[in-house]
């Protein structure tokens, strides 16, 4: 009968056992390679099957043969109780990297990753002004109400809170932004940053809650004539709300929600009543020069003082809320929206001043004429439009008729 081994290996064979697998007895063997590399292994026999383990380095710098030793041991005693030390291991390395992966995941917001998306896609998409329209519509609409929630997290209700509130002020708008979100979150399930059904797909889900883009106004924005707009600016001027200063100035400049709530003061100057929006904000992708009139310039004076980086901060000095104007109008009792006060400036201009088409445009921030016209027309017209602008400002500022009042407007012009 062979001799049963314990404690067969010294520390001077750990260090120089030559390739092999030396047996220590218990289990417990030590196992050296050609190139020299020595490891520990503990052998069990469970169920009738005889499986490895291994235990980690030996020699300088590995276990011990002492340590090596106590560790059979507590092996031994699982396997003795029927647990099998392999499937323990496979276990706790799955939980630990299941934990892991959670973590990871919690600290993926949804902002993280659209930029990611955006970042890997925009190579491919037509042209420079698709990612602008991108990063726009989620800087302006997505960003504030769930830009921070880990992507793993968004879910239908988290949806709904950013398209409901412009389903049908701007349904087009809205549509995309809906189809954007989709998007990023099928990017992310993709990457294993979430599981489940898209809370943002159309067909079968939001279709069931929202309804179809095809049987709201397409295209157009309810506008107050402009004839009772300085009516409409005398109330404003009564009301201490940021949202009204917001609203009064984007009629003085005649600019979008988007480009004025996310107005930083690094855009603007003062001395030369100057406001240079940025190409990233513009919706034709071109950085736009805004000439300010004083009325706008006091605006600006007044929500300085409240400090932060924009010129309208909202709640802890982040930007104004996307919506903020529209429910300052809901709170009026208004039937019309913030989009609509730059058709009732154009129609002014039209009706009421001597100044060009093109003047009236740019103030606009239109693409105006055929490619080869704007080949040939290297400025914007900016001293016309200040002029413009002025007497724009002046108009506003002429107060309400005898009597007058704002009422509630019904009709759609072209946006």
């Amino acid at each position: 009968m062979p001799r049963k081994l314990h404690n067969a290996l010294t520390a001077v064979e750990v260090k120089t056992a030559k390739p092999g697998r030396h047996a220590d007895g218990g289990g417990l063997h030590l196992l050296v390679k050609e190139t020299g590399a020595r490891s520990w292994v503990y052998r069990f026999m469970l169920k009738g099957k005889s499986r490895d383990v291994g235990l980690g380095p030996a020699g300088p710098g590995g276990i011990s043969l002492a340590d090596a030793r106590d560790l059979a041991t507590a092996l031994r005693l699982k396997v003795k109780a029927g647990i099998d030390p392999l499937e323990e291991r496979q276990r706790s390395e799955a939980e630990a990297k299941a934990a892991e992966q959670v973590a990871k995941v919690a600290g993926i917001t949804f902002k993280a990753m659209a930029e990611t998306h955006i970042a890997a896609n925009k190579d491919s998409w037509r042209n420079a002004k698709h990612k602008q329209q991108w990063e726009n519509t989620l800087q302006t609409y997505a960003y504030p109400m769930i830009g921070d929630l880990p992507v793993a997290a968004v879910d239908t209700p988290h949806v709904l809170k950013v398209l409901e509130p412009i389903w049908r002020e701007v349904p087009e708008t809205a549509s995309r932004l809906r189809g954007r979100i989709e998007t990023v979150l099928d990017s992310a399930k993709a990457r294993g940053y979430r599981q489940g059904e898209n809370p943002a797909r159309w067909r079968g889900h939001l279709a069931q809650i929202l309804p179809a883009r095809t049987k709201l106004s397409r295209g157009h924005h309810k506008a107050m004539p402009y004839d009772a707009i300085p009516a409409f600016v005398e109330q404003l001027q009564g009301r201490e709300a940021v949202a009204a200063l917001a609203l009064e100035f984007v009629i003085l400049t005649a600019a979008r929600t988007g480009e004025v709530i996310a107005a930083q003061w690094s855009e603007i100057d003062l001395a030369k009543a100057l406001w240079t929006v940025p190409a990233e904000r513009m919706k034709a992708g071109k950085e736009h020069r805004v000439p300010l009139s004083p009325r706008a310039i006091a605006i600006l004076e007044e929500t300085k003082q409240l400090g932060g980086k924009y010129l309208f901060p909202g709640a802890q000095r982040s930007k104004l809320s996307s919506m903020a104007m529209a429910m300052l109008l809901r709170r009026m009792k208004l039937d019309v929206t913030v989009h609509g006060f730059r058709s009732a400036f154009r129609d002014w201009a039209a009706e009421c001043t001597g100044y060009s088409h093109e003047v009236a445009e740019m103030a606009l921030a239109h693409t105006i004429g055929n490619a080869v016209e704007r080949a040939y027309r290297r400025g914007d017209l900016f001293d016309k439009r200040r002029r413009l602008m002025a007497d724009w400002a002046t108009y506003c500022a002429s107060g309400a008729p005898a009597g007058g009042k704002v009422t509630p407007i019904r009709g759609e012009v072209a946006a």
